[in-house]
């Protein structure tokens, strides 16, 4: 899919699955089980070491040696770096192989440069473990402040005479929160006003109540109707729905629940099929 023009390859099931990738990028926020188009991806973003989301982390690094890619490079959390470590440690004695990586530690604060004049911010998203999202942001040249209004041939004769006329301003692209419950979209303003965000929205009605979701450390709609007017974003994609319902479903919530300004800029992340005995 394609959103605020931005391609989005993406899983996510809330507690089976999440992986997120940006080709264009060359990322990917969590590896889930790793789907094979994400072996592609040399740079993984981890948000928490959820099973359904750092799962496939060995995997991911076997397959790309296997097939003759470059070492990926992860990104953790600092809370899991030195169990990140002993997790790939153990694979390694078990697998009689070395799995390549690069694995770095992160946190709210460090400005991680993830390539193509891009940086990564992460930012704390509260749940049941420690969890970060991410900011991807680039810089793009924009006309200086005290300079708008002028007009264009005043802006060219300044330009010949060798005046800067531009300057630098930061735009987040893409801000993904992981596993969180609603209070980082109260707390973090690159989540509201990043052009795309990629939210959790697990629970969508009465059979998981506001306050069960906030318990498990996730998102109910409720909370995001709520905060309607809050979010900036020229596009948002809703993502981890609890596997109990169907493709169906939450299109039909969805669309009955949001208001309209709001609905028209939400794209849900779909489940292919979910199996019955998980709704």
């Amino acid at each position: 899919m394609k959103l605020a023009g931005i391609d989005v390859e993406a899983v996510s099931v809330g507690g089976l699955e999440t992986c997120i990738e940006l080709p264009a990028f060359d990322i990917a926020f969590d590896i889930g089980r790793c789907p094979m188009s994400a072996v592609k991806r040399p740079r993984v973003l981890f948000t928490h070491a959820h099973m359904d989301h750092m799962g496939g982390i060995a995997y991911h690094a076997a397959t790309r040696d296997l097939v003759g890619m470059k070492p990926p490079t992860y990104f953790v959390p600092r809370e899991n770096y030195e169990d990140v470590l002993g997790l790939l440690d153990a694979w390694r004695r078990l697998d009689r192989s070395t799995l390549p990586c690069n694995v770095h530690a992160c946190g709210p604060g460090d400005r991680v440069d993830i390539g193509g004049g891009r940086i990564a911010e992460p930012f704390r998203s509260p749940h049941r473990v420690p969890c970060q999202g991410y900011a991807i942001v680039s810089t793009r040249k924009k006309l200086r402040a005290d300079l708008v209004g002028l007009p264009p041939q005043e802006l060219q004769r300044r330009r010949l005479a060798g005046e800067v006329v531009s300057e630098d301003h930061e735009v987040v692209d893409v801000a993904f929160t992981g596993d969180t419950v609603i209070d980082v979209v109260d707390r973090e303003e690159k989540v509201r006003t990043a052009r795309l965000l990629i939210l959790e929205v697990t629970f969508l009605d009465e059979r998981v109540p506001v306050d069960k979701a906030r318990s498990k450390g996730h998102v109910h709609l409720d909370e995001v109707i709520e905060r309607a007017a809050l979010f900036q974003n020229e596009a948002l994609l809703f993502t981890h729905f609890s596997a109990r319902y169907s493709a169906d479903q939450i299109v039909r919530i969805l669309d009955a629940r949001l208001p309209p300004g709001l609905r028209e800029r939400v794209t849900p992340l779909l489940p292919a099929s979910t199996p019955d005995r998980m709704r």
